[in-house]
């Protein structure tokens, strides 16, 4: 999968990956051979995943750990057990990391550090304006590419169409179809 965002390390995630103390990592960034920057005001070092993967192939470091990034998925339901339920399911797939909000305020702080993939919304959550979060995610430039997905059981062609018309990418009407749900994460990331 070919992810545009631009994930950056730290020191101990790029040791973690290349299997070698965080001290080495330190060594490469300090003498040139990874590229990244500092933290303004502090020594800790951040390396873009880029970087690191240039790194790697150079040395003839295996980088399908790194490549092989996972799908990030955000399921918003202000039911937690719906939401969870869905997110135990999904988990079944290893290519899925799942995370679930339970309030507009949760959605907004998750959506910002995950920078999903795919973001999946009940449209029956009390407590949660779906279209206002949908609106806030099409107004955000680090969620360009993120795709969002209604969850509105038993909606008509002519009813999902109009939430498409709203913004929204795709539209679920049956929450337990787990096949329809996996097909819609997977044209979704065909999108990116």
């Amino acid at each position: 999968m070919n992810n545009k965002r631009k994930d950056i390390l730290t020191t101990g995630q790029v040791a973690s990956i290349c299997k070698v103390a965080p001290r080495t990592v330190t060594k490469w960034f300090d003498t040139g051979q990874l590229k990244g920057y500092r933290i303004p005001g502090g020594r800790d070092r951040r390396i873009p995943a880029v970087e690191l993967i240039r790194f790697m192939k150079s040395h003839n470091m295996p980088t399908d750990q790194l490549e092989l990034d996972k799908v990030r998925i955000l399921i918003i339901d202000s039911d937690w057990q719906m939401a969870n339920t869905l997110a135990d399911t999904l988990r079944k797939n290893p290519s899925f990391d799942i995370e679930t909000a339970n309030s507009g305020f949760d959605a907004g702080l998750i959506a910002q550090r995950l920078e999903p993939h795919v973001i999946f919304i009940s449209l029956t959550a009390s407590d949660i304006d779906a279209d206002h979060i949908c609106g806030n995610v099409r107004n955000n430039p680090d969620l360009a590419t993120t795709q969002v997905a209604a969850i509105a059981e038993g909606l008509k062609p002519n009813e999902t169409q109009a939430l498409i018309s709203k913004g929204y990418d795709f539209c679920v009407t049956d929450p337990a179809d787990i096949a329809q749900i996996t097909k819609i994460i997977n044209q979704a990331i065909a999108i990116i």
